[in-house]
């Protein structure tokens, strides 16, 4: 299963594309630029200024001219050079010479003109002299727009920073409330349970709550009660959430949705105060379903933090707590919660009469992969060539979320390819990509290293082929991906969930093929081993330690892990063993090792022929796939100079 069907468009309206619900601040960060209406008010205050400027320059560009001195216009009057003199306003002088030069000059409004050019009145001046009145307009316009547009930006400045403290409290106010996303009616989540495939266990478990809430009085009357909590448990990608969105889509009822991590802030007693504003607001809208996404992210275990009793983590986990099983009864409010961290979870909040179930979700076997990769697939065009029963079986151990990548990477790769349909190479490709990483052709590598890589990869592939509790060889390439030089992919006919001590010793032998194909040829190790040897010294302590596989130290367990946890994860194991014990661990781990390298050394030796034919196919191909690499090893065999690839 996935997280998100196909063209979910996740928690958004889809009517207006936005996140429904009112749980968040959408403008508390934004400029003032970002507004429109502050930008409308920039534009208006720009065309104020730039009318200002019009009025200035376009005014006095009416009268042009340069301006002179008293003393030049009382000697040019003197030598009869002036035709006519226009008084305006009794400031402004407008000076017409006789040759239709003209010139301004300014005044005092009470100062006499003919006193100051030494005339005794109008009657004895040799020019033309007319008065006429002044045009104030444009300078009363100017002084309103000096006075008035700083004071105008003052005001709107002043407003601004009101309107942002006023801004500011509001979400110092509403900074406990809830943030939930809420779902109703056609905001709700389009996703049934028809869309969520190779989870049937859960779906049955969650089909009765959501009768319940449609048909609450069937149960009632045989004295039935609700779940009060249903907790749903599995790895990451098993589709925890798609589930919980199926629910609601399911069961009518309001909707609230919200992440564990968005209960706590840096302020103490907001997660708290965020827990009873949610479950106030179901209660008023009941019946209604709570959705805690990642709830371990405030249900750990309390005591482990950094705040001891008066962690605010703890806090909100205490308010959850009451409000799940308080002295309020029959609220028809049911909490769904998911986790992938069931172990760190407080057990007051997994008793019954809070969380009174445990759907778990894991990993799809091989029916729900072919019902997962049908839902997937819909609507999508395929090839002829693509079988999905045949492709469910050997992505065992694919997530939900793992086939959606899957499928998604191959309508990527069909359409790079410029193909019209996806075929079953894209498949095949697409599920490499997944769990190798993409392929890296362009990497360059010396002919010698590619052929210690084959003859690394040729060793695995004939363990995985000889022994008998190991999966069969799906692909052998030495053509790098991911970070790997090349690789050998076994992959599982049936779905395994009991291994046994003989599985995991051909394991082991079969991750140790490796170096020891490059000690028979080579005479000589290299880190490429470093990856296997990891693996290997994982199991074989895994084997001792945990599940009692050791001859030497019997059917027990060593290292229990109920370490303290710290911040979600554990400080290490707790050694509840004594030293002798833990010096006879290491000494088992590395006997199992050393048998497992010698039985995969012998077994290399029997097949090097084998392993020849196989090197000089993969430098001519490769890559081979499975039936290419039984071909190799049923045929008979072929003489081979076995000294050639010796370099000592």
């Amino acid at each position: 299963m996935n997280n998100r069907p196909p063209g979910e468009p996740g928690n958004k309206d889809k009517r207006s594309g936005h996140p429904t619900g009112d749980g968040g601040d959408s403008g508390g960060g934004q400029s003032p630029l970002s507004n429109p209406n502050a930008q409308r008010i920039w534009l208006f205050l720009g065309f104020i200024v730039i009318l200002m400027f019009m009025f200035m320059f376009l005014g006095n560009g009416q009268r042009s001219g340069s301006s002179i001195s008293w003393n030049e216009l009382s000697a040019a009057a003197r030598q009869g050079e002036i035709a006519t003199i226009i008084e305006r306003g009794g400031s402004e002088l407008e000076i017409i010479y006789k040759d239709n030069r003209r010139v301004l000059a300014y005044k005092s409004p009470d100062t006499d003109l003919f006193s100051l050019l030494g005339y005794r009145d109008i009657a004895s001046v040799p020019f033309e002299y007319r008065s006429e009145p002044g045009d104030n307009s444009q300078a009363l316009l100017l002084n309103i727009l000096i006075f008035a547009l700083p004071t105008f930006i003052l005001v709107w400045f002043l407003w601004r920073m009101m309107r942002s403290m006023r801004s500011g409290q509001d979400q110092a106010l509403n900074f406990g409330r809830s943030r939930a996303r809420v779902s109703r009616d056609m905001e709700r989540p389009q996703v049934t349970f028809a869309d969520v495939a190779g989870a049937d266990e859960a779906k049955e478990e969650l089909k009765e709550i959501v009768e319940f809430l449609r048909e609450p009085e069937k149960f009632i009357r045989l004295g039935a009660r609700v779940p009060k909590g249903v907790l749903m448990v599995g790895p990451p990608g098993t589709g925890k959430t798609l589930m919980a969105r199926a629910v609601a889509g399911e069961a009518g009822v309001p909707f609230f949705s919200i992440s564990g991590s968005e209960f706590v802030e840096m302020f103490v007693g907001v997660g708290a105060s965020r827990v009873r504003d949610l479950f106030e607001r179901a209660k008023s809208e009941a019946p209604a379903i709570i959705f805690v996404d990642e709830i371990d992210a405030v249900g750990r275990q309390r005591g482990a933090g950094l705040g001891g009793g008066h962690d605010e983590r703890e806090q909100t986990l205490n308010q959850i707590l009451v409000e799940m099983d308080g002295f309020e009864n029959d609220t028809n409010v049911i909490i769904i919660a998911a986790t992938n961290r069931p172990d760190i979870l407080d057990p007051a909040l997994l008793r019954p009469g809070r969380f009174d179930r445990k759907v778990i979700m894991d990993n799809p076997d091989v029916k729900g992969r072919e019902d997962i990769l049908k839902v997937h697939t819909r609507g999508k065009p395929l090839a002829g060539d693509v079988d999905v029963t045949a492709l469910a079986k050997i992505t065992a151990g694919f997530s939900g979320a793992d086939l959606e990548n899957l499928v998604n990477e191959a309508a990527i790769l069909a359409a790079r390819r410029g193909k019209k349909t996806i075929g079953m190479s894209e498949m095949q490709e697409s599920m490499e990509r997944v769990v190798m990483g993409p392929e890296r052709r362009s990497r360059v590598i010396s002919p010698d290293e590619k052929k210690r890589i084959a003859y690394h990869e040729a060793g695995h592939a004939i363990l995985f082929h000889v022994l008998q509790y190991t999966n069969r060889v799906h692909k052998i390439t030495v053509i790098p991906r991911g970070q790997a030089g090349g690789y050998v992919m076994p992959l599982p006919e049936t779905d395994i969930f009991l291994k046994s001590r003989e599985q995991f010793l051909d394991e082991i032998v079969a991750t140790m093929g490796g170096r020891a194909a490059e000690e028979i040829i080579y005479n000589q190790f290299t880190t490429g081993a470093s990856g296997d040897l990891q693996q290997a010294t994982r199991l074989a302590r895994m084997m001792v330690t945990q599940f009692g596989m050791s001859d030497k130290l019997g059917p027990r367990q060593y290292g229990a892990n109920n370490a303290p946890i710290f911040l979600g994860r554990e400080l290490g194991e707790v050694r509840d063993y004594s030293e002798h014990y833990a010096q006879a661990i290491d000494d088992e781990v590395k006997n199992i090792l050393t048998a497992a390298y010698q039985r995969a050394c012998s077994i290399l030796l029997e097949n090097r022929t084998r392993m020849e034919e196989l090197v000089q196919a993969l430098l001519e191909r490769e890559t081979l796939d499975s039936t290419e690499f039984s071909e190799i090893m049923n045929r008979p065999a072929v003489a081979f100079d076995l000294g050639a690839g010796d370099t000592n």
